[in-house]
């Protein structure tokens, strides 16, 4: 265990965020949130007994209220955005005000020695064909989401002293639940519905636990000299799977009904394999595969 450090999440009340908090207070570093708690603030609650835990409630465009987190923190997590195709669909205005000027105005009141943590997407490379993504692969998001992660991505690491992780794609149980991400929908669905239709079910991803997230933001700040001012992908090459094979999976702890349909499409077109070498040059791996997690779920 390295220093302990005084620590804000931004958007840290979320699905990354609740999980990752508890897990700095573990490791004795003094933990400031600041959210503007959109989604409730439940998933924070088994941090409130905790002395070095403080939460503000505020917006990542608030100036006033932002430079008043940022006072006296060693390092920045910033979780705070509007996550995923659909939502940034949804509330294309505010994806933008969040994703983007958000991070802006988080660099303008930033010191440059407090170190940064961004969590990026693969999203951002878009669709990509027939080869394997590394993190020289030119920036093609299709989706408001990426390109909102991108832009963000770019001001950030050009300010220095930062750190970019383009994770996979999320699954898990954290005490903040998101029902919206792929696993965790088809587990959803398999148990409460006992069906479940795949559209594209040959399209693929990869997935990583939100557990793993959050480790890899604890190394992060432990080998902070040795990773800064770099981008890198997060995720496992063995955590890759078609969407047919996450359901199959599925079916492994459930009894349910599995269709796959010739017809509808899936609007978010991801469909790549990445590469997660650099980041394991480095030391970090992810620990938790599909079936321990799709069990969790269930």
């Amino acid at each position: 265990m390295g220093l302990t450090m005084r620590i804000l999440v931004t958007g840290g009340a979320g699905y990354v965020g609740s999980t990752l908090v508890p897990m700095l207070l573990e490791q004795g570093h003094k933990v400031r949130v600041y959210d503007t708690l959109k989604f409730g603030g439940h998933g924070l609650l088994p941090c409130c007994q905790h002395r070095s835990f403080e939460l503000v409630k505020g917006d990542i465009n608030d100036a006033g209220g932002l430079k008043k987190a940022l006072d006296g923190v060693e390092a920045i997590v910033h979780l705070a955005a509007i996550v995923g195709y659909p939502a940034c669909k949804k509330e294309p205005t505010l994806a933008q005000a969040v994703n983007v000027d958000g991070s802006r105005n988080l660099l303008q009141h930033r010191n440059p020695d407090q170190k940064l943590i961004f969590a990026s997407t693969g999203s951002i490379y878009g669709t990509i064909p027939d080869y394997i993504c590394n993190e020289d692969t030119p920036r093609a998001p299709i989706t408001l989401y990426g390109e909102t992660k991108a832009m963000a991505e770019e001001m950030i690491l050009n300010a220095g002293n930062s750190v970019a992780y383009r994770y996979a794609t999320a699954f898990g149980v954290s005490n903040r639940m998101r029902l919206d991400l792929m696993p965790n929908d088809f587990t959803y669905q398999a148990v409460r519905n006992r069906s479940l239709i795949v559209y594209e079910s040959g399209f693929k991803r990869t997935f990583i636990h939100v557990r793993d997230m959050a480790r890899s933001i604890l190394f992060a700040l432990e080998r902070w000299n040795d990773i800064k001012d770099d981008v890198y992908n997060v995720g496992h090459e063995s955590m890759n799977f078609t969407k047919e094979e996450v359901a199959r999976k599925v079916m492994e702890h459930v009894d349910y009904y599995l269709h796959f349909a010739e017809v509808g499409t899936d609007a978010d077109q991801r469909n790549y394999e990445v590469s997660y070498e650099k980041i394991r040059r480095k030391g970090f791996e992810t620990t938790i595969d599909l079936s321990r997690g799709i069990s969790e779920l269930v």
